[in-house]
């Protein structure tokens, strides 16, 4: 099943691009300097991982068990 319709597939690829998008602009920041058009996404997507990082913590932990165990 495609993660478009399974919504749980779905947000585990949201985070885990939130995750990699905050990963890479630490690593190489000046990769996502454009902050409009397609690459602006990946801007937003770090944006997002570095302000809500406690909140994208916590969820990748509840996906991660979730995945474990259910």
């Amino acid at each position: 099943m495609s993660a478009l319709f399974n919504f749980h597939s779905f947000l585990t690829v949201v985070l885990l691009g939130i995750c990699t998008c905050t990963f890479v602009k630490m690593q190489f920041p000046a990769l996502f300097e454009q902050r409009t058009g397609f690459r602006g996404f990946f801007w937003k997507a770090a944006r997002i991982g570095e302000r809500l990082s406690p909140w994208v913590a916590v969820g990748c932990f509840t996906m991660g068990v979730s995945i474990i165990f259910f």
